[in-house]
Protein backbone atom coordinates (compact mmCIF):
# COMPACT_ATOMS: atom_id res chain seq x y z
CA UNK A 1 0.00 0.00 0.00
CA UNK A 2 1.11 3.60 -1.33
CA UNK A 3 0.54 5.53 1.96
CA UNK A 4 0.28 9.42 1.51
CA UNK A 5 -0.20 10.95 4.77
CA UNK A 6 0.85 9.48 8.18
CA UNK A 7 -1.13 10.81 11.44
CA UNK A 8 -0.07 9.54 15.26
CA UNK A 9 -2.73 9.87 17.12
CA UNK A 10 -1.83 7.36 20.05
CA UNK A 11 -2.20 8.56 23.67
CA UNK A 12 -5.05 10.22 22.30
CA UNK A 13 -9.05 9.59 23.19
CA UNK A 14 -12.41 10.18 21.37
CA UNK A 15 -12.74 12.13 19.39
CA UNK A 16 -9.64 13.30 18.84
CA UNK A 17 -8.02 10.50 16.51
CA UNK A 18 -11.45 11.22 14.17
CA UNK A 19 -10.67 14.73 14.30
CA UNK A 20 -6.95 15.22 13.85
CA UNK A 21 -7.95 12.52 10.48
CA UNK A 22 -10.73 14.57 9.27
CA UNK A 23 -8.16 17.11 9.21
CA UNK A 24 -5.76 15.39 7.57
CA UNK A 25 -8.25 13.89 4.94
CA UNK A 26 -8.70 18.12 4.11
CA UNK A 27 -5.39 18.58 2.96
CA UNK A 28 -5.66 15.08 0.50
CA UNK A 29 -6.55 14.23 -3.05
CA UNK A 30 -8.92 12.08 -3.87
CA UNK A 31 -7.67 8.37 -3.45
CA UNK A 32 -4.88 9.18 -1.89
CA UNK A 33 -4.43 6.75 1.38
CA UNK A 34 -4.57 7.97 5.19
CA UNK A 35 -2.69 5.38 7.98
CA UNK A 36 -3.85 6.83 11.79
CA UNK A 37 -2.32 4.90 14.55
CA UNK A 38 -3.98 4.82 17.70
CA UNK A 39 -4.48 3.40 21.00
CA UNK A 40 -7.89 4.00 21.81
CA UNK A 41 -9.58 0.68 21.69
CA UNK A 42 -12.67 2.32 20.60
CA UNK A 43 -11.02 3.67 17.21
CA UNK A 44 -12.11 0.67 16.14
CA UNK A 45 -15.69 1.35 15.98
CA UNK A 46 -15.21 5.19 15.37
CA UNK A 47 -13.68 5.16 12.23
CA UNK A 48 -15.98 2.64 10.90
CA UNK A 49 -19.07 4.82 11.65
CA UNK A 50 -16.48 7.58 10.23
CA UNK A 51 -15.88 6.01 7.18
CA UNK A 52 -19.69 5.21 6.72
CA UNK A 53 -21.01 8.49 7.49
CA UNK A 54 -18.35 10.07 5.40
CA UNK A 55 -17.65 8.22 2.24
CA UNK A 56 -14.13 7.53 3.19
CA UNK A 57 -13.26 3.88 2.43
CA UNK A 58 -12.10 2.11 5.44
CA UNK A 59 -9.28 0.56 3.46
CA UNK A 60 -7.52 -1.57 6.45
CA UNK A 61 -7.85 -2.03 10.24
CA UNK A 62 -5.66 -4.07 12.24
CA UNK A 63 -4.47 -5.02 16.23
CA UNK A 64 -0.69 -4.45 16.26
CA UNK A 65 0.32 -5.11 19.92
CA UNK A 66 -1.58 -1.84 22.14
CA UNK A 67 -2.07 -0.46 18.93
CA UNK A 68 -4.99 0.37 16.59
CA UNK A 69 -3.80 0.95 12.31
CA UNK A 70 -6.78 2.80 10.67
CA UNK A 71 -5.98 3.24 6.76
CA UNK A 72 -8.80 5.27 5.46
CA UNK A 73 -8.79 5.97 1.64
CA UNK A 74 -9.96 9.58 0.66
CA UNK A 75 -13.10 9.74 -1.13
Amino acid sequence: MDIHKEVDARGLNCPLPILKAKKALADMASGQLLKVLATDSGSLRDFQAFSRQTGNALVEQKTVGDEYVHVLRRR
